[in-house]
């Protein structure tokens, strides 16, 4: 009886808890797949749907024939993508988890910033709790973020990481899901970048302000993340095109520029690496804006791999192999006798 009784502690433990939570979080505001964005994003491509049928630019006859149908949401890489989007929370319990824990006491904290800009200049005099802080506090964080994760999405588009991100990449279709479509190492090393980043940026500010700051927040998300994500966020993963326009895709992402990001097509290739903001984009000669006319586009990344990438084993074990045949090679010993 003990012994089932461990088996179902370590059962609930590594995989029923990480699953039912992974459920849970489609209906989490911080999540990258939300319920509630994901309706949002359907309710504007709607009314696309509506504007292009009456003036007669779309082929698609029904809502469902143009948002893609069952040839993209039922197809075998979109499956793939949903059951992916479970199974990573138990890699994440297993492999993420205890290695940030690891690292962790290695790490700078924002308590450990803020002692050493205190030591350093001496102590200052708490502030107000002024709200305006708050508001500007969780801006400064949503802009550090973005910029972060911008870095990191490059990184992973080098010939040492890319065997990794190419798992995401490497979908001929595009649904919401495809979003957690993200290896675990590239998972891992966002996690620690953004830990260490954030900490700084914390520290900082703290020191500034005499003590710790609280954020405005709006559901417990920064209010400019709930913002952006209900403005068609999970179409960045969909093959409905929808342009902000070459100006505003100056600033903002829009899902076309996702999309071409996702391109198999070589003019495409290491643009619009942006989440939120394609002002990094501009700012560092990536950009490529779109218009409202659709570009016609085929995802993934080569016919090959369309066959390479349709299992969770292929998901979480290739890109090891992959990455290790573009380890530098060992050079023979010289013999100086």
């Amino acid at each position: 009886m003990d012994v089932l009784a461990q088996i179902h502690a370590h059962l609930e433990r590594w995989v029923i808890t990480p699953v039912t939570g992974q459920f849970v979080g489609l209906f989490d505001f911080n999540g990258r797949v939300g319920v509630v964005f994901i309706l949002a994003s359907y309710s504007v491509a709607y009314l696309l749907f509506r504007y292009r049928s009456s003036r007669g630019l779309t082929p698609a006859r029904s809502f469902w024939q143009f948002i893609g149908g069952g040839g993209v949401f039922g197809h075998r890489s979109a499956w793939l993508d949903y059951r992916y989007y479970f199974i990573k929370a138990i890699l994440k319990v297993v492999w993420v988890l205890p290695i940030v824990a690891l690292v962790d006491p290695y790490l700078l904290h924002s308590g450990d910033y803020q002692r050493f800009f205190s030591q350093l200049w001496g102590a200052r005099e708490q502030l107000p709790d002024y709200p305006l802080i708050a508001l500007f506090y969780g801006l400064g964080v949503f802009l550090l973020k973005d910029f972060l994760h911008y870095w990191v999405h490059r990184a992973f588009h080098s010939r040492y990481l890319w065997a990794f991100h190419k798992v995401h990449h490497s979908a001929p279709v595009l649904v919401p899901a495809t979003a957690s479509r993200i290896h675990i190492v590239e998972t891992l090393v966002e996690r620690l970048v953004m830990t260490a980043g954030i900490a700084a940026f914390f520290g900082g500010v703290w020191y500034a302000c005499g003590g710790e700051v609280s954020r405005y927040t709006l559901f417990g998300v920064t209010w400019l993340v709930l913002i952006l994500n209900s403005l068609a966020a999970s179409l960045r993963h969909s093959h409905v095109w929808f342009s902000f326009g070459p100006r505003i895709e100056h600033v903002l992402n829009s899902p076309a520029q996702h999309q071409i990001h996702h391109s198999d097509a070589p003019r495409h290739f290491n643009k619009n690496f942006a989440t939120n903001l394609s002002v990094w984009d501009w700012m560092f000669g990536t950009l490529y804006v779109t218009t409202a006319t659709p570009e016609k586009l085929h995802f993934g990344t080569g016919e090959a791999d369309h066959e390479r990438y349709l299992t969770l084993y292929s998901l979480i074990v290739r890109p090891f192999v992959e990455a290790a045949r573009h380890l530098p090679a060992k050079r023979p010993a010289i013999d100086l006798r």
